[in-house]
C-alpha cells in the first residue's frame, strides 16, 4: 500500500469543468478583512479545491475583454483576476496578493543610469590584462567613491584578476563595467570563503526597541497600531515580526520540526513607514506595503525600527567568475560571487558568469558555489543576469545560483540559472515574502552526491526551501527541471512547511511543478509542465490540505495577462498609488 501511495503521489492534475473567462468587475470585498490561508482562517477541505476555470479554447477569443476597456483580449482570464481586479478580491476564499511592490523603488522607477563622479580602477593602477592582482586598486576606487558620498566605480573593458574580496559598505556606490561582453572580473580566493561573497554590498543592520502591536494585524492591511509610535516618522525603515511560539508552531503542525526557531522573534515583513498618527489611541502606523499574513498579539507581534541599511547601490555590465580548483571549491560551503546583505533599493543588471583563466581543468565551470544572494534586505532588482556551472553542488547550501533569504519585495527578472543545485531558491529561515521571479529560466538543475562521485546526481529543482515563504510569485517563467513548494519535514535543520500563498503563474518549459503549500497555494496557467498537487498527507504533502488551487493546466499559452506582476504594477500606478 505504501508503494502504491508513493506512485499515486506523482499524479498530475488535469483541467476539468472549464468555464468561460471572467471579465466582469470583481465583487466587493473588504481588503482589510481576514483573508483565507492566514493562520486564523484557513479554508476548509470542503471548499471544493482544486478549482479549474480555464476556458475551453473555442470560448476564449469571443468572451475575453481587455482589463482597461472593451477591446478584445488575446486569451482567457483567471477567475481570481477578473477585469477591474483590486486587492482583496476573492472567490470562495481563494485570492491573489498584490505582488506589484517588488523591486527597486517598489518597481515604480526604472533602474538608475550610473551618475555622479567616476572613479576608474585604471586610474588607481588596476591591471586590466588579468596578469596581476587588481583587487587592492579596485577596492581603493570603491573606498574613494564611498568617501565622496557616492559615485561610479568604473572597470573599463578588459579582464581583472582579484585575489581577495571586494566590499561596498556605503550608499550610492555603483560598480560598472563596460558591458558583460567587454569587462571581466575573476576572483581566485577560496580560503575561508564559507558564507561569504566575493563582491559584497553590505550594510550594518541594527534593530531598535520593540513596539508591541495592540491588536492583531490581519493580512492585507497596511495599518498597524502600537501604544507609542512617537519614536517613528515617515521614511523610517521597520520590520514587522513575531515570536515563533509553541502555539504558532502547533497551528502549522510543526511541533518537533521548527525547533531551531522556538521562542525567537523573527522579522517577517520589511517595510517603510508612510505615516504616523499619534492623535489617536493607540497610535496608528501606516506601512508602504500590505502585510502578507496575520500578525497575532498572542505571538508577540511587534514593530522594530531598522537602521543601517545601505541604498542606491548596484553592479552592472560585468562578467564574473569565482572558479578555483575542484578540491578547493568543495572545501567551502555557501560562498557566492555577489552578495546584497542588509540593503534596500539596490540593483544588478547585465551580469553573467564565465570560465576564467583560473580554471585548471576541462569541466568548464564558472563559479565555486553560489551566484548571487540577497539577505536581510528589501526592494532589490536583479535583471538580465545569467549564472551557471557551479563546481560545488553538494549539500550544505551549495550551488544556489539566485538565492533570497529573509528579504521582502525582491524582483528577479529576465535571468537564467543553469546547472545549479537549486537555480532559484528561497532559503533560511522565516521572513521571505512578496518576491517575484519574472521571466526566469531554470535549466538542468542537479544535486551532486560528493566531489569524488561526480556521476551520482539527481534532479535539482528551483524551490521554496525553508520556513513558510509567504506570498511570492513565479511569473511567466520557464523550467526544464522544476519548481517546488512543499513540507520538507526535518530536512535542512527543520525546514518544515516551506511555502504558503505562493503563486505559479504561466509556468512552462517541460519540467515538473510540485505545489504542496500550507493553507493554500496557486497554480494558474501552465504549458508543458507536470503538475503535482494531489495531497496524500504523507512525506512532502503531509499537513498541506486542502489541495492547492489549480486553473488552466496546459492552457498557459493563452493566459491573460501573460505577466501578473506587470499587470498589477500598471494597475496600481493607474490607481494613483505610486510611492516614489
Amino acid at each position: 500500500m505504501f508503494l502504491l501511495l508513493l506512485a499515486c503521489a506523482g499524479e498530475t492534475t488535469t483541467p476539468s469543468d472549464k468555464a468561460t473567462p471572467v471579465d466582469s468587475a470583481p465583487t466587493a470585498t473588504d481588503s482589510d478583512s481576514n483573508p483565507p490561508d492566514s493562520p486564523s482562517d484557513s479554508p476548509s477541505e470542503d471548499s471544493g479545491r482544486p478549482i479549474d476555470t480555464a476556458p475551453d479554447s473555442e470560448d476564449s477569443e469571443d468572451s475575453a475583454t481587455d482589463s482597461g476597456g472593451d477591446s478584445e483580449e488575446p486569451g482567457w482570464r483567471s477567475a481570481l483576476y477578473p477585469k477591474g481586479w483590486t486587492p482583496g478580491f476573492s472567490v470562495d476564499g481563494a485570492f491573489l496578493h498584490d505582488f506589484s511592490y517588488a523591486g527597486y523603488h517598489n518597481g515604480e522607477d526604472p533602474l538608475p543610469s550610473p551618475s555622479g563622479p567616476v572613479f576608474s580602477a585604471i586610474d588607481y593602477g588596476a591591471d586590466n590584462t588579468g596578469a596581476t592582482d587588481a583587487c587592492p586598486q579596485i577596492q581603493a576606487a570603491i573606498d574613494a567613491a564611498e568617501a565622496a558620498g557616492g559615485g561610479v566605480v568604473r572597470l573599463p573593458a578588459g579582464e581583472y584578476r582579484c585575489e581577495d574580496r571586494l566590499i561596498v559598505a556605503a550608499s550610492n556606490v555603483i560598480v560598472r563595467g563596460d558591458g558583460s561582453g567587454a569587462t571581466k572580473l575573476y576572483f581566485t580566493r577560496h580560503d575561508s570563503m564559507s558564507d561569504l561573497s566575493h563582491l559584497n554590498f553590505e550594510g550594518n543592520l541594527k534593530q531598535g526597541a520593540d513596539l508591541p502591536l495592540t491588536a492583531d494585524a490581519k493580512a492585507l492591511t497596511s495599518v498597524v497600531t502600537v501604544n507609542d509610535a512617537s519614536s517613528l516618522a515617515p521614511g523610517d525603515d521597520v520590520a514587522l515580526g513575531w515570536i515563533i511560539t509553541a502555539e504558532f508552531t502547533e497551528d502549522h503542525g510543526m511541533t518537533g520540526t521548527w525547533v531551531a526557531f522556538t521562542d525567537q522573534w523573527k522579522p517577517q515583513f520589511r517595510r517603510t513607514v508612510l505615516a504616523v498618527d499619534t492623535s489617536v489611541s493607540p497610535h496608528a502606523v501606516t506601512l508602504d506595503v500590505p502585510i502578507r499574513y496575520d500578525a497575532l498579539t498572542r505571538d508577540g507581534a511587534s514593530l522594530r525600527e531598522e537602521t543601517g541599511l545601505i541604498s542606491e547601490c548596484g553592479v552592472t555590465g560585468l562578467a564574473v567568475s569565482t572558479v578555483v580548483s575542484w578540491t578547493d571549491a568543495w572545501a567551502n560551503d555557501r560562498s557566492h560571487a555577489i552578495g546584497f546583505e542588509e540593503v534596500k533599493d539596490c540593483f544588478m543588471d547585465d551580469v553573467v558568469s564565465y570560465e576564467s583563466p583560473n580554471s585548471d581543468d576541462t569541466r568548464a565551470n564558472h563559479l565555486q558555489s553560489g551566484g548571487v544572494i540577497v539577505v536581510n534586505s528589501k526592494r532589490v532588482t536583479i535583471t538580465n543576469t545569467t549564472f551557471e556551472m557551479p563546481q560545488h553542488r553538494g549539500d550544505g547550501g551549495n550551488g544556489y545560483l539566485f538565492e533570497v533569504s529573509r528579504a521582502s519585495e525582491i524582483l528577479i527578472s529576465d535571468s537564467t540559472g543553469r546547472r545549479g543545485r537549486h537555480n532559484f531558491i528561497q532559503n533560511w529561515d522565516f521572513g521571505t515574502s512578496g518576491c517575484v521571479f519574472l521571466r526566469t529560466v531554470s535549466e538542468d538543475g542537479a544535486a551532486q552526491y560528493s566531489a569524488d562521485v561526480e556521476w551520482l546526481t539527481w534532479l535539482g529543482t528551483s524551490e521554496f526551501h525553508h520556513s513558510l515563504a509567504m506570498a511570492n510569485l513565479i511569473d511567466q517563467s520557464s523550467t526544464n527541471d522544476g519548481w517546488k513548494g512543499a513540507n520538507r519535514q526535518d530536512e535542512s535543520s527543520g525546514a518544515g512547511h516551506s511555502a504558503t500563498q505562493n503563486v505559479f503563474w504561466n509556468l512552462s518549459g517541460g519540467g515538473e511543478l510540485t505545489s504542496y503549500q500550507y493553507g493554500l497555494g496557486y497554480v494558474i496557467g501552465t504549458t508543458d509542465i507536470t503538475v503535482k498537487t494531489t495531497v496524500w498527507d504523507i512525506l512532502d504533502s503531509e499537513g498541506t490540505s486542502p489541495e492547492d488551487y489549480t486553473e488552466g493546466i496546459d492552457e498557459g499559452a493563452t493566459l491573460f495577462p501573460a505577466s501578473l506582476y506587470e499587470d498589477q504594477l500598471a494597475a496600481r500606478l493607474a490607481r494613483g498609488e505610486a510611492r516614489w
